[in-house]
């Protein structure tokens, strides 16, 4: 299975990208199904460690704020974004790149190794439902990128 799963919150602006981006892949027909789930999970890191467990591949999406050009997006493994979570007191904390790390040593062969993350440098992360022009077009990019990746992936590997 293919597990592609947008991150962040549709209330601040450019950091919905990663909602948007799913909610795009889902509006151009692709449905979640033994092959394929497209998720958002919002801020909840819990739920990408759930989400993602089962898959083959990955492909996680979300803002950036890097310093970058507003739009400019970045492709890169999961293996040089995870990141071990500190201790703490709430699972707000708790972000994808603490369940790409946990969830490597919790179920080991039943979490992908093949991770790509998207990450699109945001222009603002005001309150706002908007997305800046830069971060809406570079969101087209990544949709468009990932179908591609979709298709790749549905066209090689067997129904279950």
């Amino acid at each position: 299975m293919l597990a592609v799963i947008g991150c962040g919150n549709l209330n601040r602006c450019d950091d919905g990208v990663g909602a948007i981006v799913a909610q795009r892949l889902l509006s151009r027909g692709y449905e979640s199904s033994g092959r394929l789930r497209i998720f958002d999970a919002g801020t909840n890191g819990m739920e990408v460690l759930f989400q993602a467990r089962g898959a083959k591949k990955l492909v996680i999406v979300d803002a950036c704020a890097s310093g970058a050009e507003p739009g400019a997006v970045f492709e890169a493994p999961g293996s040089f974004l995870e990141n071990h979570p500190e201790p703490s007191f709430t699972l707000h904390d708790f972000r994808w790149d603490h369940a790409l790390y946990a969830g490597r040593r919790i179920w080991a062969d039943e979490f992908p190794d093949d991770v790509t993350v998207f990450l699109v440098e945001a222009q603002t992360l005001d309150f706002g439902l908007e997305l800046s022009e830069p971060v809406a077009k570079a969101a087209e990019i990544v949709a468009t990128r990932v179908s591609a990746m979709i298709d790749a992936y549905l066209a090689t590997e067997p129904a279950p």
